[in-house]
């Protein structure tokens, strides 16, 4: 495959206008969230319809330092300086483990921020999250036949949020964490940390299979170093992130490799990630993508779509067979959704505000990477072959994440709710010339939005 060269070389070749068409897009980014932020003030202040402190994001106003503050401050320096020359470098079999340690600790720092307590411990424990309902699920089979009858406010002992707004896979994990003796908030936070750091690896194989090994390289440093790393630590949908992404990965090994293996595990994980949240049946126009881009592996070994689609199919009948009825649970989630916020949530506010959340998880970087990919794609008769398969896989991510804003069923909270779709507009910064002033601007936006805000869901 033909690759991009390198960044030092396309910056001296580079024309003046092209630079200055990435700051026009981060620019009209930035503009994006303040109108965002004033707009969402004024509704707030007037009518009290958004239900969100400091609007377009679930947090509230609180500058403070934490005993994360320094190790937040030194990994993002150490990935700003060494981050694109170690990417470049490292043997391949080095880099994944790499990119995961680092992204594990830039997240953890920053939830650190706050301390362990808040930060990490307490994230999962309040009313609305999953430690809550533990001890109804000491029945299992009961819990699953019975939790459609819980979803609707007014039904008896009705779910908190988290637990009604999602498939109970999402709540089945911190119940078997409980049983293995992980219990509590600190452990549930470690799991969604650790695993939600695997992401950024999945997305690095990907790019690799589909695209090529030095576009993947050139993506890891913002892959690992995304604002999105504030609402990764500690949010469950960062656990939902990684099993989605990972889905994702083996397929593209699988239609690249002709692997019936690959095939048949990420079939499982794609019908995991649909028992985890509803909006991440989403993910199959990304798969689509993949397939799209694969198509030649597939043409070549069509067998592989057989454990696909075997795979694809076990949790869901796991599931059904225990009496959990996915389809009734959703379309149950959907009246529960307009019984409380999402119903008085106004949808000309969030239909454009839910971008402005992704612009402060994704960061400016990925506005101008995004800007250039466009290009790519509109020039793709001259267009590097692999620089063409990576902006069709990071807009195929933009396309999902704009069918869920358009659904409604998204009106605020995107900042954690779209980490699944929004990992995969960060690679788009494979395309940025000058990756250590951009990766600055990354740092220093999820430095502020995290000493300056108090995060919550």
């Amino acid at each position: 495959m033909r690759t991009l060269p390198s960044p030092a070389r396309t910056r001296e070749s580079e024309p003046p206008g092209r630079l200055r068409r990435d700051l026009y897009a981060a620019g009209a980014a930035a503009a994006l969230v303040t109108v965002a932020v004033l707009a969402g003030r004024h509704i707030e202040d007037t009518s009290r319809t958004l239900f969100v402190d400091w609007p377009p994001l679930l947090a509230s106003w609180g500058p403070h330092l934490g005993p994360g503050t320094p190790a937040a401050v030194l990994v993002a320096i150490a990935v700003v300086a060494y981050g694109p020359v170690l990417a470049a470098r490292l043997p391949w079999r080095a880099l994944p483990p790499v990119a995961w340690g680092a992204s594990t600790a830039w997240i953890f720092s920053l939830a650190l921020i706050d301390g362990w307590d808040r930060g990490i411990a307490r994230r999962l424990t309040t009313r609305y999250e999953y430690l809550q309902v533990i001890d109804r699920f000491h029945d299992i089979p009961a819990a699953l036949r019975d939790f459609t009858q819980h979803i609707l406010l007014d039904s008896p002992d009705n779910w908190p949020a988290h637990i009604a707004g999602h498939p109970p896979a999402a709540t089945l994990t911190f119940v078997l964490l409980d049983r293995i003796g992980l219990r509590g908030g600190g452990w549930a936070g470690v799991w969604c940390i650790t695993v939600g750091a695997t992401a950024c690896v999945a997305v690095l194989v990907t790019i690799r299979a589909l695209a090529d090994e030095a576009l993947a390289r050139r993506a890891a440093p913002f892959l690992v170093l995304a604002p999105a790393a504030v609402w990764m630590g500690t949010s469950a949908d960062a656990y939902f992130a990684a099993v989605a992404a990972w889905a994702v990965a083996l397929l593209a090994l699988a239609v690249t490799r002709r692997s019936l293996g690959w095939a048949g595990a990420s079939g499982l994980l794609f019908g995991l990630t649909c028992y985890l949240s509803y909006g991440l049946t989403l993910v199959a126009l990304i798969a689509a993508a993949v397939l799209v881009l694969g198509r030649h592996g597939v043409r070549e070994r069509p067998v592989l779509l057989m454990p696909l689609l075997a795979g694809t199919a076990v949790v869901p009948a796991v599931f059904t067979l225990a009496g959990f009825d996915w389809w009734e649970a959703y379309h149950l989630l959907v009246t529960r959704y307009a019984q409380g916020a999402g119903g008085i949530r106004p949808y000309g506010y969030w239909v454009w505000a839910n971008l402005a959340c992704t612009v402060l998880i994704t960061g400016l970087a990925t506005a101008a990477g995004l800007r250039r990919a466009g290009t790519v794609l509109v020039r793709r008769r001259t267009a590097p072959h692999a620089a063409l398969r990576l902006a069709f896989l990071a807009f195929a991510a933009l396309l999902a994440l704009l069918v869920a804003d358009l659904s409604g069923m998204s009106k605020a909270e995107t900042e954690r709710i779209w980490l699944p779709f929004a990992l995969w507009l960060l690679p788009a910064c494979a395309f940025l010339t000058r990756p250590r002033s951009w990766l600055t601007a990354q740092a220093v936006l999820a430095l502020l939005l995290n000493h300056l805000l108090l995060t919550g869901w």
